[in-house]
């Protein structure tokens, strides 16, 4: 027979399907491949086609020579594909012919879509608490979650009274956040399992975890006194110390000597201590004069610092002398934040302990302030992102609403005197034309506002506005306006 004749009569097409079906997810834009795995492939990609030819069962009896796209509609849901495929017929004869192939795109939810549609279906959750009396801890845990996008794998975040929950679709999602915040803070984490189901016929059950992380109870500007072991470790310092940082480790620094400590979580769950104090019990105390001692070590000055309470003014002139490690930014008639220990009552075996053994001072002086700041405004040219927490249907008291803003005041004033605290986090600028404003009138004022810690234009990102509509609906509402 001839060509023409043997093509007629012979199909090699036979036994491949010219028409399939591929499963598309639309939420996450993934395609089905059998039996169970989900694969991301854009259109006309080799992802893709490589898909569609596995789709076809009776693609292996043949050769195929050419695959390759026609082109269709993107929202027509068909995908058509020509092919080139040879075959040999009788004893040396080879008979090559060309078809199309047409899918019909189908949509079908995956497993992971599905079960972030509906409500209250996780994996695994992570639980970080820290019983303290503030949040400036978790404030900052945000802060350094945004930057590194620790969070993209959430499939939702809930703040709770003493932390926060962080709820995951997969197991290794939440082990991976709990490394990174093993990485970041000082913090003990437990695990617990809880079976929802098993198939008796498989033996397959399905678990739910639960991470429970708690951060040491231990904040920055925090007055500790430490066990007497655990300073013998650190060549015998002084056991009354103030914190200076929060990282993996806590940082601890004695303001008579300017010696430092720094206490890694194993060694400190080893022997174990509590604040003393907190920020809020600290006091307000006006400075006399300024003694600069000699030593120095990094940002921290020795010296001998004379102060009264600023409650006293008034009343007695009863005045301190205290050993600090700020002499490098105060000078006289600044105010500075310290413990009164001298009418402190502290329930501390270890500082009993101490007290009675050595002779304790009256003052432990911890930062500087500015009373000039509650005179201005609080509007900023800066700003901070914070992440999506889910809000709870009861509304917080008055009480708590306000010892939230307060918590975020502090925590923007920390930003705004600590560069190497700042360094660390996103910072943006602000698009509130009323906080330029506020700050063109700020600086006209007659008030000597100088020497309050501002945050420079250099320091700041322009934040990026993600358009989620896509250019297709853009390019539409510019045709309809036209």
């Amino acid at each position: 027979m001839c060509v023409n004749c043997i093509r007629n009569e012979v199909d090699i097409t036979e036994g491949i399907p010219k028409q399939a079906t591929l499963h598309f997810c639309r939420n996450c834009e993934r395609y089905l491949q059998p039996p169970g795995l989900w694969v991301p492939a854009q259109l006309e990609s080799r992802e893709l086609l490589t898909l569609c030819l596995k789709k076809l069962k009776g693609l292996n009896k043949v050769r195929l020579i050419d695959a390759g796209f026609i082109w269709t509609e993107p929202h027509s849901k068909r995908i058509k594909v020509k092919l080139t495929i040879q075959k040999e017929v009788f004893v040396n004869t080879i008979l090559q012919q060309i078809f199309e192939v047409e899918f019909v795109v189908s949509g079908q939810q995956c497993d992971e879509c599905t079960r972030l549609a509906a409500q209250n279906t996780w994996k695994a959750v992570v639980q970080l608490r820290q019983k303290v009396e503030h949040k400036r801890t978790f404030l900052y845990l945000e802060q350094l979650i945004l930057k590194h996008n620790a969070h993209k794998d959430t499939t939702n975040i809930k703040e709770t009274k003493d932390g926060i929950d962080f709820y995951y679709g997969a197991r290794g999602h939440a082990i991976k956040m709990v490394e990174f915040l093993g990485a970041i803070v000082p913090m003990k984490y437990k695990t617990s399992e809880q079976l929802i189901s098993k198939d008796i016929h498989t033996s397959v059950s399905n678990y739910k975890f639960t991470y429970s992380a708690e951060i040491v109870p231990v904040c920055r500007d925090d007055l500790v006194c430490i066990p007497k072991k655990l300073a013998s470790g650190f060549g015998n310092i002084f056991q009354l110390l103030i914190c200076t940082r929060i990282s993996n480790s806590i940082h601890l620094l004695d303001v008579n000597t300017l010696a430092t400590a720094d206490v890694s979580t194993t060694a400190y769950y080893r022997y174990p201590f509590l604040s003393l104090g907190s920020s809020k019990s600290m006091v307000e105390y006006y400075v006399l004069d300024v003694e600069p001692l000699g030593p120095v070590h990094g940002k921290n000055v020795l010296c001998d610092v004379h102060v009264a309470r600023m409650s006293d003014f008034g009343r007695n002139d009863e005045q301190f002398i205290a050993r600090s490690h700020l002499g490098a930014i105060l000078n006289p008639g600044d105010t500075v934040l310290g413990y009164d220990l001298a009418r402190s009552n502290f329930n501390n075996d270890d500082f009993d302990k101490l007290a009675q053994s050595s002779g304790l001072p009256d003052v432990i002086l911890v930062r500087k302030s500015y009373p000039s700041r509650k005179k201005k405004s609080k509007q900023r040219n800066w700003k901070i992102q914070q992440l999506g927490k889910e809000v709870d249907e009861m509304l917080p008291r008055k009480q708590e609403q306000a010892k939230i803003e307060n918590d975020m005041e502090l925590f923007m004033r920390d930003i705004e005197e600590d560069p190497e605290f700042r360094s660390t986090i996103n910072i943006f600028k602000s698009t509130n034309d009323h906080a330029a404003a506020v700050e063109t009138d700020a600086m006209t004022d007659n008030e000597s506002d100088d020497e309050l810690p501002e945050i420079s234009l250099e320091e700041m990102l322009d934040e990026m506005a993600i358009n989620m509509d896509g250019p297709d609906q853009d390019e539409d509402e510019d045709m309809m306006q036209m």
